[in-house]
């Protein structure tokens, strides 16, 4: 078992290898999941970051076996492993290529894109096992599909495939290869200028949780010229303006 990292020119593929289990998380993988996260926010040459679990499974969810005695502080160890890719400053992908379950649906749910593949499966789960949802899964699913999508895949186990993930806002596209489609997705955001990148992630969660159009024209306003006195800006600039000239 355990969770490697594969760089594919600025995009990193963290991969859940524990086939065996399905991609279940125990503690160690999940604590193994975080440090990779955490460390491509480190490395200055990963721009984003693309999750998966090796075929057959994207995720089965945790292994609550391992939880012994000390539950509360057990579960929020589980937790760590996607609380990372939900805190990251980097832009995420998860590439679903198969089931997610219960906290594996949380883990693709803490991802900023979602790309469903063939044999994608979201499956919450949490109540035919008879424990709560937890790590903010009521919160993820309903801002993403609307409270009736997100009542009737935790209370009635509706379980959507790919195709209806796309359509219900779940997932934002579906691939025959979701690795492949979600590097070649995340390739923009690794190509751009580090900084900017950043930035413009922050402030889409800055801004979400905003009330009103003026205070995201404030936010936006002051993030825009910082990012024009940038070194990044001006190559840009002077390329731009190195293309007209040649056009004239």
């Amino acid at each position: 078992m355990s969770v490697t990292l594969d760089r594919r020119g600025g995009v990193a593929v963290i991969t859940i290898d524990a086939p065996e289990r399905r991609n279940a998380l125990t503690l160690e993988l999940s604590a193994a999941l975080a440090d990779a996260v955490d460390g491509c926010a480190d490395d200055p040459e990963v721009g984003a970051i693309v999750v998966t679990g090796a075929p057959p499974a994207f995720c089965a969810g945790a292994d609550l076996t391992v939880l012994g005695e000390s539950r509360e502080e057990g579960l929020k160890r589980i937790y760590a492993g996607f609380l990372a890719v939900a805190r990251s400053p980097l832009p995420t992908i998860a590439a679903v290529n198969g089931a997610a379950v219960g906290a594996g649906l949380n883990l693709a749910l803490a991802a900023d894109v979602r790309v469903a593949g063939p044999k994608a499966r979201f499956d919450a789960r949490f109540l035919q096992l008879g424990i709560h949802p937890g790590g903010g899964m009521t919160w993820m699913l309903q801002r993403l599909v609307g409270t009736q999508a997100a009542t009737a895949m935790t209370l009635f186990r509706h379980i959507p495939d790919a195709d209806e993930a796309v359509r219900i806002g779940l997932a934002h596209t579906a691939a025959d290869d979701p690795v492949d489609a979600a590097v070649t997705l995340a390739k923009a955001a690794a190509e751009g200028p580090r900084g900017l990148v950043l930035s413009i992630k922050a402030t889409m969660r800055a801004t979400a949780a905003m009330a009103s159009h003026d205070d995201a024209i404030a936010a936006e306003l002051e993030a825009q010229v910082k990012s024009m006195d940038t070194p990044a800006f001006a190559e840009l600039l002077a390329a731009m303006k190195a293309r007209i000239t040649k056009r004239g």
